[in-house]
């Protein structure tokens, strides 16, 4: 029972679309036909707590589809945090239930959607997993604006914490990954950009607001735009630059040295 566990099951349903769903249908299947065409946001994060066997955490009440009484859940425990940049930064943690109210208050009762947060930049903003965004499953980086409030589930701790990887298991890893350059076009691509933008701060007004930033991180093109961007990233780091994403370049993005 781990938020490891539970953004693992997100992640496997990363590009789901359409209803009824297996999602949908999971739900149905104990609650009723009606579910089956209904809103699942929320049933996304019962299907991923029950798949991933966190249940007892992310569920304490039963099953949830209605989102306000999943963040109720949270409230009545003592976990609930209101959805500012001060609470997201100090609180928030990967597996954490994030809920959003698109009229941008802090008030249960208005909340209108749910996922699960895969990380807190330093900026306050949050990277999430999410069901039912745009009938969809994608990730999605949100702000405090329109962060009604979160909770983190009780998880487990690991029992046995990762030792730190030799010096040698590291510079293999980078070795491993692709030399990438302006003009390639591929899921490892997709990679850099989520990197640089989580480790470059890079401002979404510059890719079009909000949505035009998030179709800048599901791109696959490395374009003269991206070539740009990464000759920044390497000046900001004292690399070469020459745009090319190789083994420094690489560990500077995955913060490995």
């Amino acid at each position: 029972m781990t938020a490891a566990k539970m953004l693992a099951a997100g992640r496997a349903d990363l590009g789901l679309s359409g209803r009824p769903n297996h999602i949908t249908r999971d739900y149905a299947a104990r609650h009723g036909k009606a579910f089956l065409e209904a809103p699942w946001c929320n049933m996304a994060i019962t299907y991923w707590a029950r798949k991933s066997g966190n249940a007892a955490a992310v569920l304490p009440a039963g099953d949830r589809a209605y989102t306000p009484w999943h963040a109720d859940d949270g409230r009545d425990r003592g976990l609930w945090y209101a959805g500012t940049v001060e609470n997201l930064k100090k609180h928030a943690r990967p597996g954490a239930i994030v809920f959003f109210d698109w009229a941008g208050t802090n008030t249960i009762a208005a909340i209108d959607h749910v996922g699960v947060i895969e990380d807190v930049l330093d900026d306050g903003r949050v990277i999430t997993i999410e069901g039912n965004t745009g009938d969809a499953c994608k990730r999605r980086v949100r702000s405090a604006t329109h962060i009604a409030g979160f909770w983190n589930p009780p998880y487990k701790p690991s029992t046995k914490p990762p030792a730190a990887p030799a010096a040698s298991t590291v510079e293999d890893l980078v070795k491993k990954l692709p030399m990438l350059a302006k003009g390639a076009n591929n899921y490892d691509v997709k990679t850099v950009r989520a990197c640089l933008f989580a480790r470059g701060g890079l401002d979404p007004a510059h890719y079009g607001g909000t949505d035009g930033l998030q179709e800048w991180l599901e791109r696959t093109d490395f374009d003269a735009a991206l070539d740009s961007d990464v000759k920044a990233f390497q000046r900001s780091k004292k690399l070469e630059v020459d745009g090319i994403v190789g083994p420094r370049t690489w560990a500077a993005l995955l913060r490995v040295k």
